[in-house]
Order: structure tokens, then C-alpha cells, then sequence
């Protein structure tokens, strides 16, 4: 087995989306090219048998099987077998949080069939006590596309015999209802079924659950439904039941209320829903997977596929959903270790876990997760914000107040779009907790109104500003900041309540903070564990899919990870961030793109740059205002305009329209970012209820600038300006991930410049064709610069670096990370820090703020000279430096020249060992 430490072989991972035209057999064909550009791991979207037609993987139906779609197993070994020839690894990303609400998910069909009989009944977080008493031991499944008796009455659900499974089931468009075999005698004895048939569901009904004689009931069902007679009976039934006939919408309506499940309009999901979703997508539910037979039964063939040797680590997908992370990290870290000693003696050793977590400003992974680190969201906010100019935020708040009386301040917003969502959105949720909680007072002996404790957890909630806390895990961990963010929240909820509240707000948090070492009553864990599986899709809603739709200061700043309230982060911040990533997770992710980006890296580079040029972007804004023509009446409103104009100056091609059709082809992309951001802010328009009139006013507005020659002119000057600044920041961000403490990921396509915008836009597929020719003429890194509208520039800094790491990765994965200072007139431009191990010295400079170095549009070179100085050891300050980007500075410590790319990655060998 190879010996090398594992924290020094994932060095580098690039992101591939599978699905959407993107199989395991294509992803094999292409890992020579990502190994000569230095990529060490794949990491894969998830391969699991996800709901038919599905184009990103998180739909889930079976964790047994990798999906046939993709290739199936075969195809994963042999992508497994090209990888281990290149000396590469592969990172799954696995969904343990949420499975498909669809018929090919067995599980799921089969508590439908069987109610809280079902073996798999608790395997799902359904409230089988829910108050109301239709729903009490049933499901809901608001799936219908009108209330019931509608549907009904339209004879939009029919009934029909599955001959392959033996199952009866309704109908409705796309979805199918298993009816519980304990229904069939019944249903069977009105066309005359055979006696024997009749009989043994008989017994079936009286069982009242799965086994033997259901099996076996089910098996001769089959049989006659095959035959002539049966044939005829099922086709008799079908009749009998059919809603458009008064008696068979009588017969269907009595059949429907023997069934474990009841069936509602989808608009009653947000009211009614009994079992926990996925955020607030009602065709994903949450599975319980800190049962230990659920985890076993969900993550089976991961261990499998380790240890066969099949995949060399995995990515946890939405680690906040789970009602015990901690426990979940740990019993993940001790099965795969375990499995360690049985994989194959060529497999690569470790086994890397990632979660993907928002972390908000401050936070940090429990320690209590043994884990590598997170997906790198983190990074992705700390890099962006510190390419901005902060002293802008004055000039960027005049120009937002210009946008009417919805332009509020981000918290202030923040606050409405939680307490709006948790009346819409998460009613049911809300109350489900409401009741928890109350009987967790009750049971403490503290009683409340229920309007009381309505008023004090939303007050609670709509204060509360992480995802959650962790006091519902089942795991001992320190719990200080868990406390701090509760009793956050509870402070600023305080004004917020009428007088006398405040012993039961006490309660309450005294209930959500209870540590299992306390051995809290069962129902104290069970509300503490509701309000946790709420704050998280809560904050996800209220800020990435709703506020970054609604507040648009400067939307650069509004990416998932990120507050956007901050504009810019300083660079001793930065480094801070840097210091405390190297002591606590040197192996976690650095991301810039994922595929749940708002916007491209280098679209957020590109705005950046306005927030250095801030007053003439304003006066900008004011112009186009004022000749553009929109009409709030009609659409877009201020705000919606302001969001629009950044977006396509994001966006806006580097080279001119070759044609009306490409034209035409990025219109269509804007107007379709146009409709979804729309929908997501719900201010004027929404998913549930669209108003189609204001949102064909905002794409009529899209197209109308589009044909405007004068617009398009200004728009181009515009992009002429910034360009060659917002380049240089998206090599800045590149290098500094490339660099920093961490292991830089590489989201599909992005080796070029990534001008996309929110998905499906993200996930378009990439020519991966012109990726190998530019590697494969690659030159000098000032060939490349001087014609960096291609973006080889950026390609060729990705490859230089990474081939560096290859070389020499305990540098990156153990060397110390220094913070340099930088002095002279010109310090704000530079971040300046050394990377060091066994006698190598890894020197990085990197520019900020560009557009203050005058950068030639050409060659990305300031148009002027650069008064800094990096502060370098005594040492180290006559080198001899090699240049990793090719000609080295005549002093390092002078690393910006005039007529060079302001950037600089030197290598000083002490040992004298020569270098590439």
C-alpha cells in the first residue's frame, strides 16, 4: 500500500456533474487530461439511482445501485481502474438526508402501501401523532393539482392494477398511489375475485402488515390478473371507480379513506405537511438517518464500493439536515476506517470526508466531527470579499436608497423574508415545533397560551442567524457556541415581545439547549431537534433563495456562504481566516464555483471591481434609470432593474456578438436568470402564484435594452473599463486558492473564465475539447496573458501551480502558512504571505483592488509603476527565487513590475535541491 500520508495525496479535486449529458464511461475518457492539468481526485456529483430523468443526482430513490443511466457499476470501475492509472483518487458525494418522493423509491412506495405497519415506517421523519385526526397514523401527499373533491369530480385519479408488482394504484398525471393491500378483499369482492384470493387477502387484512401471507396474496394476484378473466376484472374496477360517474367517485372516495396516506391539493403542502422535506421541496423527504438501520441500509454500498477500492473518500451532502451530525461524522469516520485494512493494496490510502456546511462569520466545525474539512463555501466568501473595497459601502447605500422604500438595509430584510417564509413557506413546520415545545413546557411545568409561544419562538427564529445549533445531537461535544447563538437570538427576540414574555422565552431556550449528557425527557429532545431541522432550511431559504434575490447593493456579494451585508473583508482578516483553516482543517476544500454558485467566480471578480469605482458606477446607474424607460407600474421596479443591469454586466461576453443569434441566445439566458430571480424574491411575483404580466414586462425590458444600439455602446464601455481589473481579481482568487491552506477544488469548466449565472445556467455542459488543445499548446504564462480573453491565462496558472503541488505536496499539505506585511503607498494592492517546509519556501503575492493599478487591457499588466514592498526574511531576500509564472522579479521583495502580470508564486529551495 502506498505509504505517503493521506492528508498530502488529495491535492487538488475538480467537480464533475454527472447526468446532463455527462456519463461515468465519458468522465473516464477525459481523466488523462485532468491529470496532465494536476488534479489529484475527481469529485463526483452523486452516482446513486436518483428519480428517472433526473439531472443533477440529489433525487434519490435507491442507495443500493449506482444508477444504470450513468453507466452503472461497470462503467464506475472503469473509471476507478483509469484513475488508479494515473495515480488519482475518487470522492463521492452522498445524500444521507433526502430521498425522492417518487414510485421507483421502494422504500417510500412501500410506507405508503403498508402505513406505520411498513418496515421502513420510521425509517422517514413522518409525525404519525400529527393532531389533526385525518392525519393521525397517515401520510399526506398534497400532490394533487386541485383540492381532492376536484380532482375527483374531473376523474383525474384512476385506479390501475401494476401486473409486474401486484399492487393496486391510483393514478393522478405522473404520480402513482400505492392502495394498501389490506384494501384488496374488499375492493376484490366487487368483481368476483376467486374465492381462494378473496380469502388470503382475508388474511392480509387481518395481519394488518408485510409478511409471508402478503407475499404470497400478492404472487396469486398476480397470477390472475395475468390471466383473460383477470384481465377483465381489473378493467371492470377501473370502471367502478371512476370519478366521473356519481357512483364511482362514491366508491373511489370510500376507497381512499381506508388508505394510509390521504391526498391533497399541493398547495396545501406548506400548511399541512406531516413529514419533513428537504428545505421546502415537497418531492423530497427527509430520511432518519441517524437510526442505525437506516444508516446501514443508506450507506451499505458506499462501504462497499471502499472497500473494493471503487471510491477513495466521499462528500457528505447537506450535513445541517441531519438530526445528528456529529454522531453521524463519527460513525462514518469509524466504519470507513475500519474498512481501511480490507481495500486493495494499490487503493490510496485514507478516506476523506467533506460536509458541506455554511459557516456563518466566526464559526467553525464542531470539533466534534472528524472530519477533513467543509465543501469550501467558506473560502469562497473570504476570497471574494477581500478582492472588494469596503470604504465603498457609503457611495453603494446612497445608490441602493435611490430604489424606493424596499430598499432596506440587508438585516432589516433578512428578518421580514424569516418571518415571511416561516408564515408561508414552513407553516406546518412552524406549528409542528409550536407543539413539541408545548408539551415540553408541560412536561416541565411551565404552561403557556398557545399564542404565547407562537409569538416567542417566531420572535426566536426570526432572530436566530446561523443554521442551527447542535444540542439535539446524540454526540457529548462542547457546546459554548451552540449557547452563544441561542441566547443571540433570545436577546434580540426580547423586543420583539409584549411585557411579561420573558420567563417563557427563558423556558423556551432553556428546552432548545438541553445537552443529551443531561439526560433531557424524550420530548425535550424531540422539540430541541425540530427547531434545529427548521433554523437550517430556514436560513438557507430566507437568505441564498430569497435576499440574495431582493437586496442588490453590489450582488457580487451575494453568494451562498456569504453575508452580504459585508462588503469587504481586510487582509489581516483573510489571513486570519488562512492561519485558522491551516491549525484546524488543513485538508478542507477551497472553493470559488460549486454548482449551487448564484453567479460565475469570474462575474463576481468582474463586479468586484465596481466597488472601486463606485461613484462612477452610480452616476452610471442614475443615467441608465433615467433613459431606459422602465415603469414600476409595469416592470421591473428599481430594484429589480439595479439586480439586472449587474447581472449582465456580470455576464457580458469578452468578445463582441458574432452574430444576431448569439445575440439572441444570451438574451435567453438573461431573461430565464431574470425569471427565476424574480420568482425567488418573491416581492412581486413567486413560484406558487407567478404573476406572469409583471414578469413578461421584465423580459420584454431584457430584450428592449438588448435591441437598443445606444445601451449596448454604454454597456460596452462599461465592460471595456472593468474587464481587464475583474481578470486580474479572478487570477487573484484562482492563485490564492490555489495556494492557501486547503485543497483547491475546481468546479467543471472553470479552468477558463466562468461568466455563469445561477443553474440551470452553472451546469451547461463544457467543451472539454477546447480545455485538452489549450493544454496541449500550452506556452509561456506571457503568451498566455497576452491574450487572456481566451482565458488560457487562467488555465495556465491552474496547471503551473497544480503540477507544483504534485511535485511537492507536503509543502501544501503540512507547510506553515506566514502572513507577510506589505508596505509602501501602493500595500492595499498586495496580499503577501510564504508557505514553508523542510527547508522550501513558497513566496505568494497576489493583486487586490485593480482598477487602481491602471491595468492595461491588453496584457493585464498596471499601467504604472507599483509602490510596495513585500517584507521578506533577511534570508531569503537575495534567494535565488524560481518563478513558477515565469520570468522571476529582479528582487522578490519588488514582486509587481510594470509590463508584467501582477502576479507572483516564487519558490526558494534552502536545501539546494534544484527545482522544475
Amino acid at each position: 500500500m502506498n505509504s505517503r500520508e493521506p492528508a498530502a495525496l488529495v491535492r487538488a479535486t475538480l467537480r464533475l456533474q454527472f447526468r446532463a449529458g455527462m456519463t461515468l464511461d465519458d468522465a473516464t475518457a477525459l481523466v488523462p487530461q485532468f491529470a496532465r492539468l494536476g488534479i489529484s481526485h475527481l469529485y463526483a456529483s452523486p452516482l446513486f439511482a436518483a428519480r428517472p430523468g433526473s439531472t443533477h443526482g440529489y433525487d434519490t430513490v435507491a442507495y443500493d445501485h449506482i444508477d444504470p443511466a450513468l453507466g452503472g457499476e461497470a462503467a464506475l470501475a472503469r473509471l476507478a481502474d483509469r484513475l488508479h492509472a494515473h495515480g488519482m483518487g475518487l470522492i463521492l458525494d452522498i445524500v444521507p438526508n433526502h430521498m425522492a418522493v417518487d414510485a421507483h423509491n421502494a422504500w417510500w412506495m412501500d410506507v405508503l402501501a403498508w402505513g406505520q405497519a411498513s418496515g421502513h415506517a420510521t425509517w422517514f421523519d413522518i409525525d404519525w401523532h400529527d393532531p389533526d385526526p385525518d392525519l393521525r397514523g397517515r401520510v399526506l401527499l398534497p400532490f394533487l393539482d386541485c383540492p381532492l373533491p376536484q380532482a375527483l369530480a374531473a376523474g383525474s385519479l384512476a385506479l390501475r392494477h401494476d401486473g409486474a408488482g401486484g399492487l393496486f394504484h391510483i393514478h393522478h398525471h405522473e404520480h402513482r398511489f400505492p392502495l394498501s393491500p389490506v384494501s384488496y378483499a374488499a375492493l376484490l369482492a366487487q368483481v368476483e375475485a376467486p374465492g381462494a384470493l378473496l380469502a388470503a387477502f382475508t388474511t392480509v387484512a387481518l395481519r394488518g402488515g408485510p409478511g409471508a401471507e402478503a407475499v404470497s396474496a400478492l404472487a396469486a394476484l398476480r397470477h390472475w390478473a395475468a390471466t383473460q378473466r383477470g384481465q377483465a376484472a381489473m378493467a371492470q374496477l377501473a370502471i367502478l371507480h371512476d370519478g366521473g360517474d356519481p357512483a364511482g367517485r362514491a366508491r373511489l372516495e370510500r376507497l381512499l379513506a381506508g388508505q394510509p396516506w390521504r391526498l391533497a391539493c399541493w398547495r396545501e403542502a406548506a400548511t399541512r405537511i406531516n413529514w419533513r422535506r428537504f428545505f421546502d421541496i415537497t418531492g423530497l423527504v427527509g430520511v432518519c438517518v441517524e437510526r442505525a438501520e437506516v444508516f446501514e441500509a443508506v450507506h451499505g454500498h458506499v462501504f462497499s464500493l471502499y472497500q473494493r477500492g471503487l471510491i477513495d473518500g466521499v462528500r457528505v451532502d447537506h450535513i445541517d439536515g441531519l438530526a445528528a451530525p456529529a454522531a453521524y461524522c463519527q460513525r462514518l469516520r469509524a466504519r470507513l476506517d475500519a474498512l481501511a485494512r480490507l481495500r486493495p493494496e494499490s487503493a490510496l490510502p485514507g478516506a476523506p470526508i467533506y460536509v458541506e456546511k455554511i459557516l456563518a462569520p466566526h464559526e467553525s466545525l464542531p470539533a466534534a466531527w472528524p472530519v477533513a474539512g467543509t465543501t469550501g463555501y467558506d473560502f469562497m466568501d473570504q476570497v471574494s470579499a477581500v478582492l472588494h473595497d469596503a470604504s465603498a459601502a457609503p457611495a453603494l447605500d446612497r445608490l441602493w436608497a435611490m430604489c424606493g422604500p424596499d430598499a432596506r438595509a440587508c438585516g432589516v430584510m433578512a428578518r421580514e423574508a424569516r418571518a415571511q417564509l416561516l408564515a408561508e413557506g414552513f407553516a406546518a413546520e412552524f406549528a409542528h415545533l409550536a407543539r413539541l415545545l408545548a408539551t415540553a413546557l408541560d412536561a416541565r411545568g411551565a404552561g403557556c397560551t398557545p399564542v404565547g409561544l407562537r409569538a416567542v419562538l417566531e420572535a426566536i427564529l426570526v432572530s436566530f442567524t446561523r443554521y442551527r445549533t447542535y444540542f439535539g445531537d446524540e454526540a457529548v461535544q462542547d457546546h459554548a457556541k451552540d449557547g452563544a447563538a441561542l441566547h443571540a437570538a433570545a436577546r434580540a427576540a426580547g423586543p420583539r415581545l409584549e411585557a411579561g414574555q420573558e420567563p417563557l422565552l427563558s423556558a423556551v431556550t432553556g428546552i432548545l439547549s438541553a445537552r443529551p449528557e443531561q439526560a433531557p425527557l424524550a420530548c425535550v429532545r424531540r422539540a430541541e431537534q425540530s427547531f434545529e431541522h427548521l433554523t437550517a432550511p430556514l436560513a438557507a431559504k430566507s437568505t441564498e433563495d430569497t435576499i440574495f434575490y431582493r437586496y442588490g447593493r453590489l450582488i457580487s456579494r451575494n453568494e451562498v456562504g456569504s453575508d452580504p451585508a459585508r462588503l469587504g473583508l481586510t487582509v489581516a482578516d483573510f489571513h486570519a481566516g488562512c492561519i485558522t483553516r491551516a491549525r484546524l482543517h488543513p485538508a478542507a476544500m477551497l472553493a470559488t464555483a460549486t454548482h449551487d454558485h448564484k453567479r460565475g467566480e469570474d462575474s463576481r471578480a468582474r463586479l468586484a471591481v465596481l466597488s472601486e469605482m463606485a461613484p462612477a458606477w452610480c452616476a452610471q446607474v442614475s443615467t441608465w434609470f433615467a433613459q431606459n424607460g422602465a415603469e414600476a407600474a409595469i416592470g421591473p421596479d428599481r430594484i429589480d432593474e439595479l439586480m439586472l443591469y449587474q447581472a449582465m454586466l456580470g455576464a457580458w461576453p469578452l468578445a463582441p456578438f458574432a452574430t444576431v443569434a448569439a445575440r439572441e441566445a444570451w438574451c435567453e439566458r438573461i431573461v430565464q436568470w431574470q425569471a427565476k430571480a424574480l420568482r425567488e424574491a418573491k416581492r412581486h411575483t413567486n413560484w406558487l402564484d407567478p404573476d406572469m404580466a409583471y414578469e413578461k414586462a421584465c423580459a420584454a425590458f431584457v430584450r428592449r435594452l438588448l435591441a437598443n444600439a445606444a445601451f449596448m455602446a454604454q454597456m460596452d464601455r462599461v465592460v471595456a473599463r472593468i474587464a481587464p481589473a475583474g481578470a486580474l481579481n479572478g487570477l487573484a482568487q484562482t492563485l490564492l486558492r490555489l495556494t492557501t491552506p486547503g485543497v483547491p477544488d475546481l468546479y467543471q469548466g472553470c479552468d477558463l473564465w466562468d461568466f455563469s449565472l445561477v443553474d440551470p445556467d452553472n451546469r451547461r455542459p463544457v467543451d472539454f475539447g477546447l480545455r485538452h488543445a489549450l493544454l496541449e499548446h500550452a506556452g509561456s504564462f506571457a503568451a498566455s496573458a497576452a491574450t487572456w480573453r481566451t482565458g488560457q491565462v487562467k488555465l495556465d496558472l491552474i496547471r503551473r501551480i497544480l503540477s507544483f503541488r504534485a511535485r511537492y505536496p507536503d509543502l501544501f499539505a503540512k507547510g506553515s502558512y506566514q502572513p507577510l506585511e506589505v508596505a509602501g503607498v501602493d500595500c492595499a494592492h498586495a496580499i503577501a504571505f510564504m508557505r514553508q517546509h523542510d527547508g522550501f519556501t513558497l513566496l505568494v503575492v497576489a493583486p487586490r483592488l485593480p482598477l487602481g493599478m491602471a491595468v492595461q487591457a491588453d496584457t493585464l499588466a498596471p499601467g504604472r509603476d507599483m509602490a510596495l514592498r513585500v517584507s521578506l526574511p533577511q534570508h531569503l531576500l537575495v534567494g535565488p527565487w524560481h518563478s513558477l509564472l515565469g520570468e522571476a522579479p529582479v528582487q522578490a521583495s519588488v514582486p509587481f513590475a510594470r509590463g508584467a502580470v501582477p502576479l507572483a508564486c516564487l519558490v526558494h529551495d534552502a536545501g539546494g535541491r534544484g527545482l522544475p
